[in-house]
């Protein structure tokens, strides 16, 4: 129990699991815990925060952690000139009724007060008597006043206007509109024309006061009125844009506040009679030594122990052991070494960025963050980008980081596969790093992916070998190479290893009368039977033998000398491990030996969709990421992608451009997985293919047709006449026409041109089939 059932072996294969790459990754000394990295949250009170913050139900993609729908319906936006129009407007209209106001033009202005107030407080003319009739009605004027400005700015729409006339052109320009604005206010606070000064400082006993004291009280008195003036335009000046705003959404999440979580309080472990196991763990929150990991990864064993009661025993006593470092990982790992990206564990998110906040999203997105999370990974992803527009950096690497804290929790396993340097973390993230081609390499790489099985090894060996060649039968060559790989497993109870295997396919004497006297030897004339159908092909016209041997040659090379070993010497990784929580990076020669790493990565494609489907235990979310998908694509890969959906897996693909796929394969493949993406810098022809995948809808259009008026009045004429020698435009009036009309969600051309630097048009697909619809995001979980 205290690894989940997961410490079996050494061995990396469909029944083992490795230890970890480097020596130092070792279990943390018990009751301490591992080091916190950036971003992740922290220990003790902040768990406590992290764990009470809510996470309501949304649509796929949307960043659950404290997300707030957005409420209410996108505004009208109004021209530049109707808001300045508007704004000019109501603010005459304000001077007007404020005037009429206090020079008492509208009678019966000030009856309220008069009937809340004491009646010896006025005369029988309605003046006041003394002092407090008069404090009175200073104050209730100058409420008047405050609710005859708020009413005129909300109808003449002041803040929009400031914001958009003002403060759009920049941080200097709202500054010294706020300036501005502060001292207008203090003018007519100075000139009491606001009687402010005069309801403070008229009322007090100056005669009485000595001349220091009404010094001292007069500085008071203009510091009690101006301050406020002062405070509300300075947080005017250092308001943040709407834009600012949004980027700062999703990493501001607002707590339940006064909500005690469950979780916390480890209700269920207590009802199920683990009164002292509930208290270890609580105790563990409170003294900070439980981070987030290790919350998810104890959930996760108790959900097992529900599911098993016979666990139960090993639960608690690792619980009494190690506290927060029970069930814990086989590598003994609870933490990554650094993380890059914003991640909540109990969620299984990662931010990828905020969407942006413009007319081209929906009004209800606009702020939120967008995340990928297995719900909708495992649709698998596509991406689409030139180099230097951010898929490594700010997809591929927090998508891996994700899966990776996942497996550190016991939910997934995450194999990677890029070309050597890439920059997807330290190699203490991973449990197994496979660099081919590196004599150094703790690890090997299995080319027969786990199988025993001759004719599945040779299915798996043919797609990866020759599934791009277009004059090729895969299935063909398939048969050629079970022809020769059973008999030679027959015989020597193995595979053959690349050099082994070249032989035979180069149809090597020596080699082929080797293999025929142990069968004979082995008493296997089945097998005989195999190895003389394959020599009697050997050299037709559709032979694919040739095109074989060409492509083992490619692995026949120095620089993988004892690389792909059969014999055991080794420690090769096999793809049949994915019923582990495993984290694995398999660096490929790319410089070196492109074609070779090509075919590898396919030969990996080929083995991860057959390993996925044929888990007997599909609880672990399973990924397969590819951080340059050139080159890898056949049509069986194709059809493998769309059935991992059903096993709890999905693949990520990334792509400098769709030159780079078959072009008979272009429209299968964006058929085939739910998410797509197309970075800054995509091409027209590109962009075609996106736009036709994510289809059009219906928008409402306006036509505005402008008509001369043609007047029959001569003195119609003579205004118009006018009006064009000053305006230099003929008058004119509108003709409004308001459509339905259906349109391409995103076009070829604004994929190209209309997205920026730094940011992405994405569109997601759940396992349970919601769409989100394509959304303009901002790159970036960290701004």
């Amino acid at each position: 129990m205290d690894t989940d059932g997961t410490h079996d072996g050494q061995r990396v294969r469909a029944d083992h699991v490795p230890r970890p790459t480097r020596p130092g990754l070792v279990s943390p000394v018990q009751g301490l815990a591992p080091p916190r990295p950036a971003h992740a949250p922290s220990v003790g009170p902040g768990l406590t925060d992290w764990l009470s913050t809510p996470r309501p139900e949304a649509g796929p993609g949307i960043w659950r952690f404290g997300y707030r729908p957005r409420e209410g319906r996108e505004p009208e936006e109004a021209t530049d000139r109707a808001l300045l129009s508007g704004a000019v407007i109501s603010f005459l209209a304000c001077v007007l009724v404020w005037s009429l106001l206090s020079n008492n033009y509208i009678p019966y202005t000030d009856l309220p007060l008069k009937l809340f107030t004491p009646r010896d407080w006025w005369d029988l003319g309605g003046d006041p008597v003394d002092g407090r009739g008069t404090a009175g009605l200073q104050a209730y004027m100058l409420l008047v006043t405050c609710a005859v400005v708020v009413w005129f700015s909300r109808l003449g729409s002041w803040g929009p206007a400031f914001e958009r006339l003002v403060a759009a052109r920049g941080p200097q320009a709202r500054v010294a509109g706020a300036v501005a604005g502060a001292l207008f206010v203090l003018l007519l606070i100075g000139t009491n024309t606001l009687t402010v000064l005069g309801l403070v400082g008229d009322h007090l006993p100056y005669a009485e006061m000595s001349r220091g004291t009404r010094t001292v009280v007069t500085v008071l008195v203009y510091t009690v009125v101006t301050a406020p003036v002062l405070v509300f335009f300075a947080r005017l000046a250092r308001k943040p844009g709407p834009g600012h705003q949004a980027r700062q959404a999703p990493s501001s999440p607002v707590p339940a506040a006064g909500a005690p979580s469950e979780n916390l309080t480890w209700t269920e472990v207590r009802d199920a009679g683990m009164a002292e196991v509930a208290d270890r763990l609580g105790a563990e929150v409170v003294a900070g030594r439980m981070n987030d990991v290790d919350f998810v990864r104890i959930r996760r064993a108790w959900e097992t122990v529900r599911a098993d009661p016979s666990r139960a025993r090993a639960f608690a006593e690792s619980v009494r052991d190690k506290g927060a470092g029970a069930c814990v990982h086989p590598s003994g790992a609870r933490e990554l070494p650094v993380r890059a990206a914003r991640h909540d564990l109990l969620a299984r998110q990662v931010l990828l960025g905020t969407v942006q906040d413009g007319e081209r999203n929906p009004y209800a997105r606009r702020g939120s963050g967008i995340a990928l999370d297995p719900g909708v990974l495992g649709t698998s992803l596509l991406a689409i980008g030139p180099s230097g527009a951010g898929k490594t950096s700010r997809l591929v690497r927090p998508v891996v980081e994700s899966l990776a804290l996942q497996a550190l929790a016991g939910q997934a396993a995450v194999v990677v596969v890029a070309s050597t340097g890439a920059a997807l973390g330290p190699d203490e993230g991973y449990d197994v790093v496979v660099r081919v081609g590196d004599p150094d390499s703790v690890y090997d790489l299995d080319l027969y992916g786990g199988t025993t099985d001759a004719d599945e090894a040779a299915t798996l060996l043919a797609e990866g070998f020759v599934g791009d060649l277009p004059g090729v039968d895969v299935r063909r060559a398939a048969t050629a190479l079970a022809q020769l790989l059973g008999p030679f497993r027959a015989a020597y109870g193995r595979f053959p290893a690349v050099p082994e295997l070249r032989e035979l396919l180069d149809h090597v004497p020596v080699a082929l009368a080797g293999l025929r006297e142990a069968l004979e030897a082995a008493g296997q004339h089945r097998m005989l039977r195999e190895l003389d159908a394959r020599e009697r092909q050997q050299g037709a016209p559709a032979d694919p033998g040739p095109a074989l041997a060409d492509r083992v040659a490619l692995l026949d090379r120095p620089a993988f000398a004892g690389f792909f070993d059969t014999t055991g010497a080794g420690r090769p990784f096999s793809l049949r491990a994915l019923e582990h929580p495993l984290r694995v990076r398999v660096d490929l020669p790319e410089r070196g030996h492109a074609d070779a790493s090509r075919m590898l990565a396919r030969l990996l494609l080929a083995q991860f969709n057959a390993s996925a489907a044929a888990r007997t235990d599909r609880t672990l979310f399973a990924l397969l990421a590819f951080d340059d998908a050139s080159h890898t694509l056949t049509p069986e890969a194709v059809r493998g992608i769309q059935r991992l959906r059903s096993a709890n897996a999905g693949v990520l693909l990334t792509l400098r451009t769709l030159d780079d796929v078959p072009e008979a394969l272009r429209t299968p493949l964006l058929g085939a997985v739910g998410c797509r993406m197309a970075f800054s810098g995509v091409t027209t022809w590109d962009g075609k293919r996106f736009a036709e995948t994510w289809g059009t809808e219906w928008v409402e259009t306006r036509d505005v047709t402008h008509r001369t008026v043609f007047a029959d009045q001569p003195l119609t004429r003579a205004i118009h006449a006018f009006r064009k020698l000053v305006s230099g435009k003929a008058v004119t009036t509108d003709a409004v026409t308001v459509r339905q009309v259906e349109r391409e969600r995103w076009s070829a051309s604004d994929l190209a041109h209309v997205v920026p630097p730094g940011h992405a048009v994405i569109s997601l697909t759940s396992v349970r089939g919601e769409r989100a619809a394509p959304l303009l995001v901002r790159l970036g979980g960290q701004d």
